[in-house]
């Protein structure tokens, strides 16, 4: 599978969690914006980046990226989303889980989560458990 599909199946799964526990969720017209759904809570409208985790080598760790990484002219930049987005949903497709992470909880470049105890004390790592999607959404 591609990375493009692999980004597919996660919004999708992403999508269709959200929308079997009760919300609204949108989609924006085309691939331009730096978010991906926009979940409506009722209270307020909620601007969502999907992204696919991958489990590091020991399985005890969770690693998503959480800049944008874009091609212009042959040349890479990443791109911080800053204050465009709410949260980050975050599906690992090994265990098919997925996780609610919001953006100011987040790392700079990458963001931990610990699958397995005990919480390391490092801003970016977090215990995957505090962030399932059935425990906080």
């Amino acid at each position: 599978m591609s990375t493009k599909q692999t980004g597919d199946e996660t919004e999708a799964k992403v999508m269709s969690w959200l929308i079997a526990a009760g919300y609204t969720v949108s989609v924006p017209f085309g691939d331009n914006e730096k978010y991906d759904l926009v979940l409506d809570t009722g209270a307020e409208l909620v601007r969502v980046q999907c992204k696919t985790g991958w489990r590091e080598e020991d399985g005890a760790v969770l690693r998503f990226k959480t800049t944008s990484k874009t091609t212009v002219d042959g040349t890479v930049t990443r791109v911080d989303y800053g204050e465009t987005i709410n949260a980050f949903a975050v599906r690992c497709p090994v265990t098919d889980k997925l996780y609610w992470v919001p953006v100011e909880e987040a790392g700079s470049k990458s963001t931990y989560l610990r699958l397995k105890s005990p919480k390391i004390d490092h801003p970016s790592v977090n215990l995957a458990a505090e962030y399932r999607f059935d425990e906080v959404l």
